[in-house]
């Protein structure tokens, strides 16, 4: 294979990032990627260590496309558009979700948002420990509802399921998963984070 005289962190990402959106999370490897660019797999090593690193410039590629300007209104209004523009972003890419969770701390642009989320939070007088918990919160709903969505979203075979047991013996249930069955995700999603939002006194 030709040798490349050098490569970009970003131009590495964008092919990581077309294998997983081609061929799930399971076919991303330092082999495939080096395909992908064109190159040999011991070449790919002079600019990545390993599959880790791969997934850590993914994460940051993808959440380098989140708007962090800041809207206008309440505070919950600005928790809530920036909440759920990491929805869309990752929305784009369902195989990056796994990764969320494990890279957050340490790509730049997950620290950027969360720098963001805080700024917002500090404005509306949460501080303290109430602001670790508040942002450990928020954090963990986002993160868990695009999980949920991806992998057990209300339109798919679990809540069929669900919606299909006997009433007699479970007609909250039931019921429940039958209405839910009908509920768009950006809509799951946006009042899930209000009941959130209104529970932190925002």
């Amino acid at each position: 294979m030709p040798r490349r005289r050098s490569l970009t962190s970003a131009q590495i990402a964008t092919a990581a990032l077309a294998v997983l959106d081609r061929d799930g999370l399971e076919a991303l490897s330092m082999r495939a990627v080096a395909q992908e660019l064109g190159m040999g797999t011991m070449s790919l090593y002079r600019y990545v260590a390993d599959r880790g690193q791969l997934e850590g410039l993914v994460v940051d590629l993808v959440l380098q496309t989140i708007d962090l300007t800041v809207p206008r209104g309440s505070a919950a209004k600005r928790l809530s558009v920036l909440a759920d523009r990491v929805r869309v972003a990752v929305g784009r890419h369902p195989a990056v979700v796994p990764l969320l969770l494990i890279h957050r701390h340490r790509v730049p642009s997950s620290i950027r948002w969360g720098e963001t989320m805080l700024t917002v939070l500090t404005g509306a007088g949460i501080t303290g420990t109430h602001r670790a918990i508040a942002f450990r919160a928020i954090m963990g709903y986002v993160f868990g509802a695009l999980q949920v969505e991806h992998f057990g979203a209300l339109s798919g075979p679990g809540t069929a399921a669900l919606a299909d047991l006997p009433p007699e013996d479970f007609p909250i249930l039931s019921e429940t998963a039958a209405q839910a069955r009908s509920i768009p995700p950006a809509e799951e999603f946006r009042q899930g984070f209000d009941i959130l939002l209104r529970g932190l006194g925002l």
